[in-house]
């Protein structure tokens, strides 16, 4: 099947600084991204057209939903399950105390409801002190991987199998793991150029195909499994930083986007640079499962 796209559309010109971690949240037909910086988690209800700002205390790098406004936040230094209307915190756990400069990056969950996520240096100098963790049912902490400079990502294919990017090296690695969480064969998936900018965040469609925000680089990129270029969307704007399928056929490719380093010439140029935009497809996406509580969890926190 030949993927087709509209022409992007300016959903909210937010001004982000950092826009990041897209999530379609189904039961508020709502998109859900944050500002990183701006420290805000913001929701766009796509019917109703109805737009929330919540302020968090920390620079915060994704979300994943729990239940009703309860959700999963990964912010500097650690992860919060909080409700965004009530702001009640019903956990907090601390994520790399003694790596003071770093902070969490990008997330996901999985099919089976595991989050999986990120961590960076926050003031991204070529050192690799980020980490990738998955946190499970029982909210207990695995490292999977490190020697990460920024991490992003990621999508996964399966239950073994997914793809995660380092932005600073300009790869995507396709990671298979066993049972126990081990990595058993990292590979380079895709190496970016110098005028593709950056990989950022991306996402699966049905097909297995991978959509890749470019940072620096103006637009998403589609690839089939073996990594060959399929399409590609072109935005007006610099820093694309992340995107997911949602709407109500879920077929909708939902992206955020960045002023951070831009010069006056820069955001002449790209505009719309900090907005949130919707693009139609004709792919459908993978729902992006909720982060899953085991019941003895859900009885003692929530």
């Amino acid at each position: 099947m030949k993927i087709k796209t509209s022409t992007p559309k300016i959903l909210w010109k937010l001004k982000s600084k950092l826009g990041e971690g897209t999530l379609w949240v189904k039961d508020h037909n709502s998109i859900y991204f944050v500002d990183i910086k701006k420290k805000t988690i913001n929701s766009l209800n796509i019917k109703k057209n109805i737009k929330k700002i919540y302020k968090v205390n920390k620079e915060i790098g994704f979300l994943a939903h729990v239940k009703n406004y309860i959700f999963i936040l990964g912010l500097q230094g650690e992860i919060r399950i909080q409700n965004l209307k009530t702001k009640k915190i019903f956990e907090s756990i601390l994520i790399e105390p003694k790596i003071k400069l770093n902070r969490i990056n990008d997330g996901k969950t999985d099919a089976a409801g595991n989050l999986w996520f990120g961590t960076m240096d926050n003031l991204e100098r070529k050192i690799e002190k980020g980490s990738l963790y998955k946190l499970d049912k029982n909210l207990k902490l695995t490292l999977i991987d490190k020697n990460y400079r920024i991490t992003n990502g990621p999508a996964f294919l399966n239950q073994f199998n997914f793809y995660h990017t380092d932005s600073s090296k300009k790869k995507i690695y396709k990671i298979k793991i066993d049972k126990d969480n081990n990595i058993i064969n990292k590979k380079v998936f895709k190496n970016f150029s110098p005028k593709d900018g950056s990989p950022d965040g991306m996402t699966l469609d049905k097909n297995k195909n991978l959509w890749v925000a470019h940072y620096h680089g103006a637009c998403v990129s589609v690839f089939n499994h073996k990594a060959k270029l399929i399409h590609r969307i072109s935005f007006p704007a610099k820093n694309i930083t992340n995107c997911t399928f949602g709407g109500k056929n879920n077929n909708e490719l939902f992206v955020t986007s960045a002023t951070k380093g831009m010069n006056s010439a820069e955001l002449r140029k790209y505009r719309y640079s900090g907005s949130l935009f919707s693009v139609k497809t004709n792919s459908k996406g993978i729902l992006q499962k909720k982060f899953v509580l085991s019941d003895e969890k859900k009885r003692s926190l929530l």
